[in-house]
């Protein structure tokens, strides 16, 4: 079983920025073999697939919202992705969660994620 901890949310001014840390527990061949996403999720509003980024790193994927905002990264020998979120506005404010899915395959699953954390709050004023 993954263990996952989110790092790094917090309270920002529209336009600021923030970046999101999620470290995985486990050997580095097991890191390897996920596929990792960020999830967010507002007040009133269902969860919603924010970012991935395949086990390779080779493919990502972003919410139409946070195109050319967001930048999903991962360090594989550290165990650890990351959600650099720039220009970021009221709209953004959520409960953001980490999440993986072990693959077969170097590809982003639409569903199928086994391990979450516990979430970080990002809250962007106005």
């Amino acid at each position: 079983q993954v263990r996952l901890v989110e790092s790094g949310g917090g309270s920002v001014q529209t336009g600021g920025s923030l970046r999101l840390s999620c470290w995985a527990s486990g050997p580095g061949h097991v890191f390897s073999s996920l596929a990792m996403a960020w999830f967010r999720q507002a007040p009133g509003k269902e969860r919603e697939l924010t970012a991935g980024i395949s086990y390779s790193g080779g493919k990502t994927y972003y919410l139409d919202a946070v195109k050319g905002r967001f930048t999903i990264s991962r360090d594989n020998a550290k165990n650890t992705v990351y959600l650099q979120m720039n220009d970021l506005n009221p709209e953004d404010t959520a409960v953001y969660y980490c999440a993986a899915e072990f693959m077969d395959y170097d590809v982003i699953p639409s569903n199928m994620w086994s391990a979450w954390g516990r979430g970080t709050q990002v809250t962007v004023s106005s």
